[in-house]
């Protein structure tokens, strides 16, 4: 078995791979461009596991830069770019697309969908007549990386990082 960090990373190619199928059958429809931060806020939190990532290929950056002011990510720049893209955690990945998942509410199965309302143009069919399998559906990478944080860390296997904290630590010279 390889690590978990690479097992991360791994799982993140494969997001993006999904992302971008589902982001050129709705190109008429997204909006999401660089520059585009308004779902990019700052009470974000990641496990622990997709924080290391960060820590490991954006160390410079968490040690010299700074996180932007107050009230949008740590990591977006002065034009709303993501300065940690790359290793961006997967909430960041699927941000835009047509969302899908099922909750159980009074004993009945109900789908539920969201998107960005940028997202949704007046020309482009309304959100509750796309297909299932044209939405980004939610849950099972969410399983796939609550398993690999559990393997990372078994004695904290649900342990969150806010985002901003990743440079307050880089400060304080906690490696955590």
């Amino acid at each position: 078995m390889s690590d978990p960090l690479s097992e991360l990373r791994a799982l993140h190619a494969a997001v993006d791979a999904e992302v971008a199928e589902l982001s050129a059958l709705h190109q008429g429809r997204l909006q999401c461009a660089r520059g585009c931060a308004g779902c990019c806020l700052d009470d974000l939190s990641v496990f622990a596991l997709e924080a290391e990532r960060i820590r490991a290929e954006a160390g410079e950056l968490l040690r010299e830069g700074s996180p932007h002011p107050p009230g949008a990510c740590a990591f977006l720049d002065g034009e709303g770019a993501c300065r940690v893209y790359a290793a961006r955690p997967y909430v960041c990945r699927s941000q835009g697309l047509p969302l899908r998942w099922l909750e159980e509410r009074e004993g009945q199965v109900v789908e539920l969908r969201d998107i960005c309302p940028l997202n949704e143009p007046e020309d482009q069919p309304p959100l509750e007549e796309l297909a299932p399998e044209s939405c980004w559906p939610i849950g099972p990478v969410e399983a796939r990386l609550r398993e690999l944080q559990a393997a990372h860390e078994p004695e904290t296997p649900l342990r969150r990082v806010p985002l901003r904290d990743l440079f307050l630590a880089s400060e304080s010279g906690d490696a955590q």
